[in-house]
């Protein structure tokens, strides 16, 4: 017995977005261990490196004089300034590889996510995921001991900011457990690789089912 016969399908550009603390990161980072047909897509900025972030697997870092001239020669799918520097989605390959039914991942804010629905809607999916609790996102904020008092109080207020777009997202979950929220959204993300608008090798293959037959 064979399997399936695989059908070509357009890849999607797969946004994930929270605010700072509820997972998305780590939901992140889980599904591209978990998956190997989503990319990640690897974001332009101006901020420095972290320590053990590598340029060109983390993000490109660029100089503010480079990231200018990428916007001036509209290389972006979005862009926009996070705490006093800026991130960039590059356009280079993305396109082609969506065709190919290559799948990308897409670590962004809902105002990035706003700007890719905007240029590209027909390949977005967007899911925002939520903390349990505004108290429970500040003890995560908290307990990552890397942040100031004030840091932490400017992310909180940014966070509730960003909880006010929610009902711009296609899914929203819940994130009060990882695992949990880890398994929503690969459904999720299975469930939109088969909806038909994106399986661009299923008319051929219906056409070839009604053929007449002699039995």
């Amino acid at each position: 017995m064979t399997g399936a016969r695989p059908l070509a399908r357009r890849g999607l550009m797969f946004i994930l977005s929270s605010p700072s603390g509820a997972g998305k990161t780590t939901i992140a980072h889980r599904l591209l261990a978990a998956d190997g047909e989503i990319r990640p897509s690897v974001s332009a900025t101006t901020r420095p490196p972290r320590p053990g972030e590598v340029d060109g697997e983390d993000y490109h870092f660029v100089s503010d004089e480079e990231f200018d001239r990428m916007v001036a020669d509209h290389e972006f799918y979005e862009w926009a300034h996070v705490f006093g520097n800026r991130y960039g989605t590059p356009k280079a390959h993305i396109r082609a590889d969506l065709k190919e039914g290559v799948d990308f991942l897409f670590d962004i804010d809902w105002q990035g996510a706003q700007q890719l629905r905007q240029k590209d809607n027909q390949d977005v999916v967007s899911v925002f995921l939520l903390p349990p609790s505004i108290e429970e996102l500040g003890r995560r904020l908290r307990s990552r001991g890397t942040d100031s008092d004030a840091v932490i109080g400017a992310r909180m207020a940014r966070a509730q900011d960003e909880i006010s777009h929610w009902d711009g997202y296609d899914y929203v979950v819940v994130n009060d457990d990882i695992d949990a929220c880890f398994t929503t959204v690969r459904e999720i993300l299975e469930a939109e690789r088969i909806k038909r608008m994106r399986q661009t090798g299923l008319i051929d293959f219906v056409r070839d089912l009604m053929k007449p037959v002699n039995l």
